[in-house]
């Protein structure tokens, strides 16, 4: 067995007098596990022992040099410690001077057997070849709270570093997490960075993870090239996440701020001041930019009201659209002016679908909309389909548009109000009428329906 000499820094596997006449230790070489449970070297007899009703006990012969790297082993090593008489071993060969017991707690959930955590670190304490040692996160997991327990810095630094520089599974990060509490904060804030959100201040109230699902969702309709392959992708995540809450936030913001834009790129290409003035060929550019951006978020917004309603949190939606008559209006003049036809085909469908798609979300019981909203919802919108149905060329028999389906959800939405509410209303949906009478059913039928409770005798708290 090859050795090295050095300086004598505490008791050891042995010691030979050089010719200085001061005394060298001599440690195992690493290749022969650095002493570690080498009967020949040791000079400290360890015994763990199971804390258990039923003890389980091994012995493992061990080097105090290699001990004291540990600050547990170094203060228990220390003269202030040891009984009279006992010192450093005095010859090579191996005497044992100490005589130790280590009480190691049960862990019946631990895959591997109960000594093995210990027994590993024990033997980095002789070798120090962390790089060697720790092979898995499962290794690092179990000898951190060995290693915290012995106060044994280097393999806990090693340990923390593997875990930080590899990925986990769910079951391991678990782990992480619960071992977080018992490293000191210079330990563990490589950790934490990775598993938990930092404190921050936000002035506009939203969480860590209310931030990334508003990155996705704008990058899902704004910024990314690969938009239908994202919007699948981030549609999915919104399914999938846990809090619905805090995907009915998100939403809502990204509705409101999609809406707005819209408007505001109609209401630039409706004004009459914008119309007027300045050059003919700098306005038209202008206003085939601007009602391109309003057709381009429209599409946004047509999306987000999709997921809305999928997610059953359309109900800001729906009240918000409820209250857009300054909207409604411009997009009356808009769809008034034929030019729009060349520069943005795609308006006015998007438009009705949308209003189609919450309309019929409300009907459907999906969002429960109050009596105001439902009826503001169809008096504000219902002139703007009107607007539509003059536009759309009317489909065969037996084939439905997405505007007769807005009809027939908009008569639904008036046969849900007061009776003197949808008399003022259907009287607006004259116009839904053709001149085949069997194409408008849905007209006829809500005709027929409120005319049936019209004849009925007024309530006076008796019930018929």
């Amino acid at each position: 067995m090859s050795s090295r000499k050095r300086k004598r820094v505490g008791s050891c596997s042995g010691h030979l007098p050089c010719p200085d006449g001061t005394l060298t230790e001599v440690l195992p070489s690493a290749a022969s596990g650095g002493g570690f449970d080498d009967p020949a070297a040791a000079d400290v007899l360890l015994r763990l022992e199971l804390d258990d009703p039923d003890p389980l006990s091994i012995d493992l012969h061990l080097c105090s040099a290699a001990l004291r790297r540990s600050r547990y082993f170094a203060a228990l090593l220390s003269d202030r410690w040891q009984r009279p008489g006992r010192g450093p071993c005095p010859s090579p060969g191996g005497a044992i001077s100490h005589r130790l017991t280590l009480k190691v707690v049960a862990c019946p959930g631990r895959p591997r057997g109960p000594f093995d955590a210990h027994v590993a670190v024990l033997r980095l304490l002789h070798t120090l070849d962390f790089s060697g040692a720790i092979g898995s996160v499962s290794d690092a997991l179990e000898m951190i709270p060995v290693a915290s327990e012995l106060l044994f810095d280097d393999c806990i630094r090693a340990c923390v570093r593997f875990l930080e520089a590899v990925p986990w599974t769910e079951e391991e990060e678990d782990g992480v997490l619960n071992l977080i509490p018992f490293l000191r904060r210079e330990e563990s804030q490589d950790l934490v960075a990775r598993v938990l959100p930092v404190m921050v201040e936000k002035g506009d109230g939203k969480s860590v993870p209310e931030e990334m699902l508003h990155g996705l969702i704008d990058s899902a309709t704004r910024s990314h090239p690969n938009v239908a392959t994202i919007k699948a992708f981030v549609a999915k995540l919104l399914r999938d996440y846990p809090s619905r809450d805090s995907v009915r936030r998100v939403l809502d913001q990204a509705f409101l701020t999609s809406m707005e834009t819209v408007k505001d790129y109609l209401g630039k290409y409706a004004s009459p001041d914008f119309r007027v003035a300045g050059d003919n060929d700098e306005r038209e550019a202008m206003q085939r930019l601007n009602l391109h951006a309003a057709v381009v978020n429209a599409k946004h917004l047509h999306w987000l009201v999709e997921r809305m309603i999928e997610l059953r949190v359309a109900d800001t939606a729906v009240a918000e659209w409820s209250e857009q008559a300054a909207l409604a209006a411009d997009l009356q003049k808009t769809f008034r002016d034929d030019a729009w036809k060349n520069i943005a085909p795609g308006l006015l469908s998007l438009v009705i679908k949308s209003t189609f798609r919450l309309a019929n979300a409300v009907v459907s019981g999906t969002t429960v909309a109050p009596r105001q909203v439902r009826m503001k919802l169809v008096r504000g919108w219902l002139p703007v389909l009107n607007v539509c149905r003059d536009i759309v060329s009317p489909m065969p028999t037996g084939q439905k548009s997405v505007i007769q389906e807005l009809e027939e959800t908009f008569l639904s939405i008036i046969s849900t109000l007061p009776m003197s509410d949808s008399q003022e209303l259907l009287q607006q949906c004259l116009s839904f009428s053709t001149r085949n009478i069997d194409d408008c059913p849905h007209l006829i039928l809500a005709f027929k329906t409120w005319f049936r409770r019209a004849n009925r005798p007024p309530y006076d708290g008796v019930c018929p």
